[in-house]
């Protein structure tokens, strides 16, 4: 018990110094500019510039400063309120408030694809635009107040769409993708027919840090920009490296992000001083001028510092020595602000102390009136924007008899025939893209070629480059290219080339694209189909890349919807549907297509051509409905239900059972997300034997789901007898030896025999 206590004071003791210390440093920085302007001891400004030479005049010189202390003062003031548990976010600004000025380079609706620290950003781009209250809306944000106007109390973010800002919770550079998909998307809309959202000469600002420079998906993204620019690709946006020389606690190598980035092909480089409000405006509109005259890509690399440490919880002193502390406050930019403004005779000594102090009472006063507004109190309200707002409008266009006769004159004599999935879904394509012209699919391989199983056959040729988009090889790039899409007008539909492919980039679906409709309390969306190749079963095709058995990294998103076709008729069906639930009601489909299935023709027998279907022309339609199930038979001694590759094998095992007296009913689950629960039990009825065929594996499959779902919404759950057959919990090896680790035709008859009681 007493070393129990020496612990816990040991503990105490270091929580105590931290406090302290970190409390000092608050009040050292908060301090320090009245300190060294009372006694004249302001940092020495080696600006070049004048602000007339730079297009600034002394009263937008003041205004820019005004807006870096707005920005310092709402981060002293979180930490006071999270002291006081009234906040729930301290990761400030302090340091990088010189990007108030890049904001000012901008036009307000350049949008702008931000660093958790770019509150001075935000502000300075408010006072662009009449009406807004940035302290006030950042003070609720701060609270998690429902009133907050940008994600209703859900997070703190940075975001506002009159401001042009998509929300961004803390991001290690996850949005830099969908920068580049937005740039490339103003571009795009100057060829392509939409009603587009942004501005066909507008620009791209995207910033980050140093650290977050060094991800995968940084580079990635930088990289997809010039490599597109290589090629003479417009790609207008501005990267702004925001950089203090530190994440968190790991030191960038001094000149890293230079040596990086300054002779990258495609990339035009510009280093700004960011503690020079000058010199960062001056060189970011040299950045703008390059990326909207000449629409390429810029790389501004701006030098800042980080005060304050990383956030409020920080312990700072751990790792960084006290000298090393001191020396960044001596360069804190609101230092150098107020020394520009008395070198070129904007303000006085007394009318710098003046405005600062009238920042701090105004923010003061406005976070006691911030707490008092309210927060989100239930769950209903507060999962409202995971589900984006329909739009309750018809985008398909009438394409003539001829028009289309003209898109199907390769297939003038195939169209009356039965057709196998591959086909089907390209024929849907096909009058998909002559109904909605701001459809647009991306993705490797799928120009010329037609895709690794010539899916988007013939696409490219009769729709062109500009719709059919032959992308480098990196899924962030490509789901990137979508969301960005998705934010000016354009309905995309990226290709995933195989399942297993999108573990490279399932953050840019689980992190942006599915939460945006959350943090943005349903303002901002990026509707997209999604087609993905999967699933297993391929014959003599090996490795966990090429034959991938489970989807389980979509089934935890909130708001995703996942569809997957196991047969041609359903497919073209539930194409147009998820188009449809994109376009009008702004949803993020996940669309799966069984790869093993494309091309199946036969079901019980060669030639018996049970697995081809008829194309139902657009104007004969009949979409199949989120949840709308599938189902053959109406046996009643064995309820079959399955999916994909599975309902396949479950149709062939239903005949072989038939011959034993064993009467099935077969139910296809079509959509895997969200599941019809009621519509489920319905199909079972009151039948006895359940047997849930799963193709993927044990662990994590939606059989689990199923059994779940009938436990507790199934009256009948205690007097049924429910089975699963499921893949093993193994990748999928090479050869013949994959259908050891699958599900089988024969595995079925055989569970279903024994459920039944079946002794032969």
């Amino acid at each position: 018990m007493a070393k129990q206590k020496m612990v816990y004071r040991h503990f105490l003791a270091v929580d105590l110094r931290h406090n302290i210390m970190m409390q000092d440093r608050n009040i050292k920085v908060k301090q320090q500019i009245i300190d060294a302007i009372e006694s004249d001891s302001l940092p020495v400004v080696n600006s070049s510039f004048t602000p007339a030479e730079v297009g600034l005049s002394n009263t937008q010189l003041i205004d820019l400063f005004e807006s870096q202390v707005m920005s310092r003062h709402l981060d002293f003031q979180s930490r006071v309120m999270q002291k006081q548990g009234q906040s729930f976010y301290t990761i400030g600004s302090a340091g990088h408030e010189g990007n108030a000025a890049c904001a000012l380079a901008f036009r307000p609706n350049d949008m702008a694809f931000l660093h958790y620290r770019s509150a001075a950003f935000v502000i300075q781009r408010s006072k662009q635009v009449p009406g807004q209250t940035p302290l006030y809306d950042m003070l609720l944000s701060f609270a998690a107040s429902s009133d907050d106007p940008i994600s209703g109390g859900r997070h703190k973010v940075l975001g506002s769409k009159s401001l042009f800002i998509p929300p961004q919770t803390s991001t290690i550079a996850s949005h830099l993708p969908k920068a580049v998909g937005t740039a490339f998307s103003i571009s795009l809309s100057r060829k392509v027919a939409v009603d587009n959202v942004l501005a066909k000469d507008g620009v791209v600002v995207c910033n980050f840090g140093d650290a977050s420079s060094n991800h995968s998906t940084a580079q990635g993204a930088i990289n997809a920009a010039a490599w597109a620019a290589f090629q003479s690709v417009p790609i207008p946006i501005v990267f702004i490296c925001e950089d203090n020389g530190i994440g968190i606690s790991t030191a960038t190598p001094k000149g890293w992000v230079q040596a990086n980035f300054e002779h990258r092909a495609g990339l035009h480089y510009i280093k700004c001083d960011g503690l020079d409000l000058l010199d960062t405006y001056h060189k970011t509109q040299q950045a703008v001028d390059i990326a909207r005259k000449q629409r390429m890509p810029v790389f501004l690399h701006m030098r800042t510092v980080r005060l304050l440490g990383h956030a409020g919880s920080d312990s700072e002193f751990t790792y960084r020595s006290n000298e090393y502390i001191e020396d960044t406050e001596a360069h804190d930019p609101l230092l150098f602000s107020a020394a520009l403004l008395l070198k070129h005779n904007c303000l006085d000594s007394q009318q710098i102390i003046d405005l600062y102090k009238t920042i701090e009472k105004s923010v003061a006063d406005i976070s006691q009136q911030v707490i008092t507004k309210p927060k989100l109190t239930c769950a209903e309200k507060i999962k409202h924007s995971i589900i984006p707002p329909k739009l309750n409008k018809v985008y398909l266009s009438n394409v003539s008899k001829a028009q289309r006769s003209e898109l199907f004159s390769h297939e003038k004599h195939n169209l009356a025939k039965k057709q196998h999935l591959a086909k089907l879904l390209n024929w849907t394509m096909i009058d998909l893209m002559a109904q909605q012209q701001n459809i647009v699919m991306c993705g490797e391989d799928i120009g010329a070629k037609g895709g690794v199983y010539n899916v988007t056959s013939k696409l490219a040729e009769k729709f062109g480059p500009q719709r059919i988009i032959n992308t480098l090889l990196d899924e962030q790039s490509i789901l990137g290219m979508a969301i960005g899409l998705a934010h000016n007008g354009f309905l995309p539909m990226p290709e995933i080339q195989f399942l297993a492919y999108v573990h490279n980039a399932e953050d840019q679906i689980r992190g942006e694209a599915a939460t945006l409709p959350f943090f943005s309390n349903g303002q901002f969306t990026n509707p997209m189909v999604i087609r993905i190749a999967g699933l297993a079963y391929q014959r003599g095709f090996g490795g966990h890349f090429h034959n991938d058995n489970s989807f389980a990294v979509f089934r935890d998103i909130p708001g995703l919807i996942i569809a997957c076709p196991s047969n041609g008729a359903d497919g073209v069906e539930m194409l147009r549907e998820s188009v449809r639930l994109a376009q009008e009601e702004q949803r993020v489909v996940i669309f799966i297509e069984p790869i093993a299935l494309y091309m199946k023709k036969d079901l019980h027998q060669e030639g018996d051509a049970l697995w081809t279907f008829d194309y139902i022309q657009p104007s004969d339609a009949q979409l199949i409905k989120t949840g709308q199930l599938g189902s053959f038979g109406q046996g009643k001694d064995v309820c079959i239900i399955s999916y994909g590759n599975g309902y396949y094998l479950s149709r062939q095992a239903e005949k072989v059972l038939a011959k034993l007296d064993i009467h099935c009913t077969v139910i296809d689950l079509r959509w895997l997300a969200p599941l019809d629960e009621k519509a489920i039990v319905e199909a079972i009825g009151d039948m006895k034997n359940v047997l849930i065929v799963d193709e993927c594996r044990k662990t994590g499959s939606i059989s689990e789901a199923l059994i779940t779902l009938l436990m507790e919404h199934d009256v009948n759950y205690a007097n049924r007898n429910i089975e699963r057959l499921t893949a093993h919990d193994s990748f999928i090896p090479l050869g013949t030896a994959s259908y050891e680790v699958l599900p089988s035709c024969e595995l079925i008859v055989e569970q279903a025999k024994r459920m039944v009681g079946h002794s032969k």
